[in-house]
C-alpha cells in the first residue's frame, strides 16, 4: 500500500491520532517519496536517499504511535529500538548493526504469511492426509513377521497376490477401508473428532547461550550459524488432542512447503527499500557536562552514523544495504538541543518536526475520536461482564481537565495520563463487575469529581497516585 497519496495517509493516520499534522504530513511526504524512487531509473534509483525525520516532543504525544501506525499503514518492515540501549564497542550494551537484524527479521515475517496464503490450500491437504494417518492408519500391503526374512518365492507369491488385489478395486477389504477412511476424513472436516487424542513429533530447538549470558543475536554472525548447525532440533512425542494437533502439523507442512530462500532474498529487497527503523530517546545519548555516565554516548552517536549514512550489515540471510531504509529518530529534548548531536548525525535527519504538547481539548478528541478511543475501549471491556457503561459529555469534558490540570502539576506524560485517570475512575466498577451482571452505569462530571478531585488537589497525592 505504498502507493497510498499523501492525504490518504494523514486520513488514515487521524482515525488513530489526534493532532500532530505536521509530523503526520512529514511521514506522509515521506512514505510518498519511496513510492516515487520507485518509478525512476534503476541509475536515478540509487543516487536518491530517504528523507529520515527527527520528531522533537514530550513523551505521550503520540511520535511512536504515527511511526507504528504508518508502518501498519503501508505494510512495512518495522522496528522500534532505543538508543540508550546501544554502546559503543567495547562497553557492555547490544550491537548498533542488530537494529537491522531485527528489522530483516520482521521481514522474514512479512514474506512469510504472504507465502503462507499461496500454499495454504495444499499444506491443508497435507494436514489431512497426515491427521487421517494418526487416525486410521493405512494397512500394510503384506505382512511380514519381525525377524524372519521372506523366501523369494514367497515375496513373489505375495506381491502377485498384491497385484491380484490392485487389479479388482472392487476388493472388499480395501473398499471397507476406503469407506471407512473417506467417512472419518467427513467427521475430521465437521470437527467431530477433534477431542480425540493422538500421538504426534514436535521439533524443539535449543537455543544456544554464549557465554555470560550473551543472547545469540549478540554474537558474530558465523558464530551463530555454528551454534545452529552443533546443536541441532530435537524431536519429542506429545499426546495432543486433534484440534491442536491440526495446528501443529499445518505448521510443519507449511514450512515443508516454503522457499525459505526466495523467501529470504525477497525479505531482504523488502527491509533495503521499504523497512522504518524508529530510533527512540535519541536526546539521551547526548553526552552532558559530567563524564562518569557519558563515557559511550558519543561513541553511540559515531555507530549509528554509518547505519543512517548507508552501510551494508551482515546477517544471517545475507547481506543488507540500509542506504534507502527510512530512519525516524525521536527525543524530549528537555536538557539538550537537537544542534548538541553529532553534527554529521544532525545532517542525516533533515526533516525536523516539532509535536505539541497537548491541550485539554486535544485530550477530549483523544477519548472520543479515534477508531479505538479508550472510552470505547472500557465500554466494550465492561460489556463482556454484561455491564452496559455510558460516558457522558460532561464527564469527558471533566476527564480531560483532570488529566491536562495533573500533567501541568506534575510530570507531563501527555496522553498516557488518561490511562490512570481512567484505571483510577473505573477501579471499583471494574472490581465488583462479575458481581454487577445485567446493569447500566453512566459515568458523569459529578462521579468524575468524586472520584478524582481529591487526589487531583493534593498534590503529593496526584505524583505518586495519578
Amino acid at each position: 500500500m505504498e502507493n497510498l497519496t499523501p492525504r490518504e495517509i494523514v486520513t488514515e493516520l487521524d482515525k488513530h491520532i489526534v493532532g500532530q499534522d505536521a509530523a503526520k504530513r512529514a511521514v506522509a511526504i515521506a512514505v510518498r517519496n519511496r513510492w516515487r524512487r520507485q518509478q525512476l531509473s534503476q541509475d536515478l534509483q540509487q543516487d536518491v536517499s530517504p528523507k529520515n525525520i527527527l520528531m522533537i516532543g514530550s513523551t505521550g504525544v503520540g511520535k511512536t504511535e504515527i511511526a507504528r501506525r504508518l508502518a501498519k499503514l503501508t505494510g512495512a518492515p518495522f522496528i522500534k529500538v532505543e538508543a540508550t540501549k546501544y554502546t559503543e564497542v567495547g562497553y557492555y550494551g547490544r550491537d548498533v548493526e542488530s537494529m537491522v537484524r531485527e528489522l530483516l527479521d520482521n521481514a522474514i515475517s512479512i514474506e512469510r504469511t504472504a507465502a503462507r496464503g499461496s500454499i495454504k490450500e495444499q499444506a491443508e491437504k497435507n494436514t489431512e492426509e497426515r491427521l487421517l494417518d494418526l487416525l486410521f492408519p493405512k494397512p500394510t500391503s503384506y505382512e511380514f513377521r519381525p525377524g524372519s526374512r521372506p523366501s523369494d518365492s514367497s515375496l513373489d507369491e505375495q506381491v502377485s497376490d498384491q497385484t491380484e488385489r490392485q487389479s479388482t478395486p472392487e476388493s472388499e477389504t480395501e473398499s471397507s477401508t476406503l469407506r471407512t477412511r473417506e467417512k472419518m476424513r467427513g467427521m475430521l472436516r465437521e470437527g467431530k473428532l477433534d477431542s480425540r487424542s493422538v500421538e504426534i513429533n514436535i521439533e524443539q530447538k535449543a537455543t544456544p547461550i554464549a557465554m555470560g549470558g550473551m543472547g545469540i543475536e549478540q554474537m558474530d554472525v558465523d558464530f551463530q550459524g555454528m551454534l545452529e548447525k552443533i546443536m541441532p532440533a530435537t524431536k519429542i512425542k506429545r499426546q495432543v488432542e486433534v484440534a491442536t494437533a491440526r495446528k501443529i502439523i499445518l505448521e510443519q507442512e507449511s514450512d515443508k512447503l516454503l522457499d525459505n530462500e526466495k523467501i529470504n532474498s525477497s525479505a531482504i529487497k523488502l527491509t533495503e527499500n521499504s523497512g522504518i527503523i524508529f530510533i527512540d530517546e535519541i536526546d539521551k545519548v547526548i553526552a552532558s557536562e559530567s563524564k562518569s555516565a557519558d563515557v559511550s554516548r558519543q561513541g553511540v552517536q559515531r555507530d549509528l552514523l554509518p547505519i543512517v549514512e548507508g552501510t551494508t550489515v551482515n546477517t544471517k540471510h545475507g547481506y543488507v544495504k540500509t542506504d534507502h531504509i527510512l530512519f525516524i529518530a525521536a527525543g524530549a529534548f528537555h536538557k539538550h538541543q537537537p544542534s548538541e548531536l553529532m553534527p554529521e548525525l544532525q545532517g542525516r535527519f533533515p526533516i525536523r518536526v516539532e509535536l505539541l504538547d497537548l491541550t485539554k481539548e486535544d485530550f477530549v478528541r483523544i477519548l472520543t475520536e479515534p477508531k479505538n478511543s479508550l472510552t470505547r475501549q472500557y465500554i466494550s471491556l465492561l460489556e463482556t461482564e454484561g455491564i452496559k457503561l455510558d460516558f457522558s459529555a460532561d464527564a469527558i469534558e471533566e476527564l480531560a481537565t483532570f488529566a491536562f490540570q495533573v500533567n501541568q502539576s506534575t510530570m507531563n506524560i501527555g496522553a498516557r495520563r488518561l490511562y490512570t485517570i481512567l484505571e483510577h475512575l473505573l477501579e471499583d466498577l471494574s472490581f465488583e463487575a462479575p458481581d454487577m451482571k445485567n446493569q447500566k452505569i453512566s459515568i458523569d462530571a459529578e462521579l468524575v469529581r468524586s472520584r478524582l478531585a481529591g487526589v487531583v488537589q493534593d498534590e503529593d497525592l496526584s505524583k505518586y497516585i495519578l
